[in-house]
């Protein structure tokens, strides 16, 4: 945990800290700055079966120094398909609307909202429209996006070390894929080189027997002269 002046904000985060700790949200992580606890970096993982399946997606909440009694923003920074990156979320949870924040809400309970949100289809400010296909191929693209990514690497490298084996992982099946494309052309040539030999020696038999047939015919009429 960073250090940081002892205000109520700062007491309230360290205390949900902890219990985000001992009791963590779901398919979502999330680590304070060191500098700045009022500061927070989160990584939604995508669920299985969800079309953000694959993809980690790393976005901030940034919280007042009021908070718990006003809300945080939360902001996306890996592309998504559902959310713009680095713009101010609309959500009940954020103080787009401070009239719907509830003191009592954790850290804990704004991911869980803001994974909530993520998943379903419904439009806020904020929010972007892609096809499913878009948003898989966006979870693939959010492992080279957030490697090099700073904070994202100082704050979780527990996921960097996963990310890394999954692009070492794609690398390698791209290579066998190449591979094996490379090896079938050859047999493709090959098999082509086999079929124009078969092709050419049947030409030369056929060529062979009508020279002879025009030898024996040949000599037949010599003979007869």
């Amino acid at each position: 945990m960073p250090k940081a002046k002892v205000t109520g904000a700062t007491s309230r985060l360290k205390q949900d800290y902890l219990r985000l700790k001992n009791d963590p949200v779901p398919y979502v992580t999330a680590e304070p700055v060191p500098s700045n606890i009022l500061e927070w970096h989160y990584v939604v993982k995508g669920p299985e079966k969800s079309p953000y399946e694959g993809g980690y997606y790393h976005g901030k909440i940034i919280f007042p120094r009021e908070f718990p009694f006003k809300p945080p923003s939360i902001y996306m920074i890996t592309p998504n398909g559902r959310f713009k990156t680095n713009t101010r979320l609309c959500l009940s949870i954020t103080d787009f609307h401070p009239d719907t924040w509830n003191p009592a809400w954790s850290i804990s309970t704004i991911l869980t909202g803001l994974l909530s949100f993520m998943l379903e289809k419904t439009p806020t400010l904020g929010s972007i429209e892609t096809s499913e296909y878009q948003k898989r191929c966006l979870a693939a693209e959010s492992l080279d996006i957030n490697i090099k990514n700073k904070m994202f690497c100082e704050l979780f490298p527990e996921y960097v070390e996963e990310i890394e084996k999954l692009i070492k992982k794609r690398e390698e099946a791209l290579l066998k894929a190449n591979n094996s494309n490379m090896n079938s052309n050859r047999e493709v040539t090959t098999e082509q080189q086999s079929n124009m030999y078969y092709i050419l020696t049947n030409l030369f038999v056929i060529v062979g027997f009508v020279l002879l047939a025009y030898m024996v015919k040949y000599v037949l009429i010599s003979i007869s002269d």
